[in-house]
C-alpha cells in the first residue's frame, strides 16, 4: 500500500484551486495536480455550507475513508484536495468511493495521456496546419 502524505499549508491549496484540475459530484470536488516530488499529498476540507462541525467532521472522516479503500488504484505522485459539498450530509463512503474509482481516476489517466500526447508532438503545432488551402 502506497503512502499518502498530509497536505496542509495554506500555499499548497492555493496553488491545487488555482493551477489544479478538478472533477466534481454532487457530495464531492476534488482538485488535482501533479507535484514535483513524486509524493501522493492528500487534503481534506469541508466548509460551513456542509453544516456544523459534527457534520463537517463527520463529512471529511468519510472522505478519508473512501480514498483510504482506493488508495492502491490512484495515481501516484500528485496532490488532492478533496472538498466535502452540502450534499455528502447523509451518505456512505461507498457513494465517494465509487465516484474515485469511476470518475477521479479516469480523469487523471486520460489527462496523463492527453500530456503524453502533447509532449511527443513537441507541444507545437505544424505552420500552417490550421489553414485552408486555396
Amino acid at each position: 500500500m502506497q503512502t499518502t502524505l498530509s497536505l496542509k499549508d495554506r500555499r499548497a491549496f492555493s496553488r491545487l484551486y488555482g493551477r489544479g484540475r478538478f472533477v466534481s459530484c454532487r457530495e464531492v470536488t476534488v482538485y488535482y495536480l501533479k507535484n514535483r516530488q513524486g509524493l501522493t499529498r492528500l487534503g481534506v476540507t469541508a466548509g460551513k455550507r456542509v453544516g456544523n462541525a459534527v457534520k463537517r467532521n463527520r463529512a471529511k472522516r468519510i472522505i478519508k475513508s473512501a480514498y483510504r479503500l482506493c488508495e492502491g488504484i490512484i495515481p501516484k505522485g500528485y496532490d488532492y484536495v478533496f472538498v466535502a459539498r452540502p450534499d455528502i450530509d447523509g451518505k456512505k463512503s461507498t457513494h465517494i468511493e465509487e465516484f474515485i474509482r469511476k470518475r477521479l481516476v479516469k480523469e487523471i489517466l486520460s489527462s496523463q495521456k492527453e500530456l503524453r500526447g502533447r509532449n511527443a508532438s513537441g507541444g507545437h503545432r505544424k505552420k500552417g496546419s490550421n489553414e485552408k488551402n486555396s
